[in-house]
């Protein structure tokens, strides 16, 4: 049975042992304080029961066997960390993304780091129209400072080379080199606010961009990108995750907007062709935001709204439970071994 990490925005990281029935709080006498920002959670295949934490005080390390964590030291400390990823082929190999919007690279499964020097806006000028977020200029009337963070930072599983790192609020960035360096492309993205990115291999590659005005694909490695609508009334997306059995099963997090106060979860059987309303039971009173996938049984999969309602699926994601605990704001869930 795995376990199941919640990653919170003030009250740390939580964890399940039994499938999400119970959750336990990780108090601060376990090596990170209990009121701590936690916007990332990941581990890798060779290692997964070693987990990274992405905090507002800097990155972490979960020893199960022992229940505590440890800071690493790092350039990353005074920065919020946002996003974590191992390098496929070789777990020494990490990146982090941070809030100002940055990457930074570890060749030594962390203990020296390298700021990548990508050239992200650290913020951008925003206006708001009718509740919508719209990015300005600073010699607009009013405008409000948003800082830009990393969301997420994917690898393509078939080709270490190409990774992606999707940011909010400056576009998708692309590396054909394993991440050594990086571009941003945007043409054809509806926003510059991207929210994640998901790698789907059949027949040929193609690349899912999440935004806060919908869903995107592209299939040259993107390059270019193209609107995709989904039948639902906001086209407000956060995530896109695919099955572990790469059968073409695909979901993407869904609702009205951040928090939000109405979600859905889609599904789609045909590698992100079309989509379908998974149908998640109950009144549903914040945006979908969140989707964990067990690496080894498709079967497992959890979901949760940025406001702390969570799912749980045992036949794949055909039908949902409502789980019975609920938690404050929610900045990531993982699902590693116990």
């Amino acid at each position: 049975m795995p376990r199941l990490y919640i990653a919170t925005n003030g009250l740390s990281v939580w964890y399940s042992d039994d499938c999400g029935e119970t959750l336990v709080r990780m108090q601060s006498q376990t090596g990170l304080y209990s009121g701590s920002q936690v916007w990332a959670l990941a581990s890798s295949a060779p290692s997964p029961k070693v987990v990274l934490a992405g905090t507002e005080t800097g990155l972490y390390r979960l020893d199960p066997a022992q229940g505590a964590w440890s800071h690493i030291p790092s350039l990353m400390d005074g920065r919020l960390i946002t996003a974590i990823a191992f390098a496929p082929q070789d777990p020494s190999v990490i990146f982090v993304g941070t809030q100002p919007a940055g990457l930074f690279r570890s060749d030594d499964g962390g203990r020296n780091w390298t700021d990548l020097q990508v050239p992200m806006k650290p913020y951008v000028a925003l206006r708001f129209i009718d509740g919508r977020a719209v990015v300005g200029t600073q010699n607009e009337t009013r405008p409000v400072r948003h800082w830009t963070r990393v969301t997420q930072i994917v690898f393509d599983a078939d080709d270490p080379l190409l990774v992606f790192a999707s940011v909010e609020v400056d576009h998708l960035w692309r590396s054909t080199d394993g991440g050594r360096t990086w571009s941003q492309h945007s043409n054809g993205l509806q926003s510059a606010d991207i929210h994640g990115v998901s790698i789907v291999e059949h027949g040929g590659r193609t690349v899912f961009a999440s935004s806060n005005a919908g869903l995107h694909v592209s299939r040259d490695d993107g390059s270019t990108w193209a609107f995709q609508r989904i039948d639902s009334p906001w086209q407000y997306v956060r995530a896109i995750v695919a099955r572990s059995d790469r059968s073409g099963v695909l979901f993407a997090t869904n609702g009205n907007g951040a928090p939000g106060t109405e979600g859905r979860l889609y599904r789609s059987r045909d590698f992100g062709v079309t989509w379908e309303n998974a149908g998640l039971p109950g009144q549903i009173q914040s945006s979908l935001y969140f989707i964990a996938c067990d690496r080894n049984d498709p079967t497992l999969l959890f979901a949760s709204t940025s406001l702390g309602q969570f799912y749980r699926s045992l036949d794949g994601g055909e039908t949902w439970l409502e789980l019975p605990r609920r938690l404050g704001e929610i900045r990531a869930l993982h699902l590693a071994p116990t």
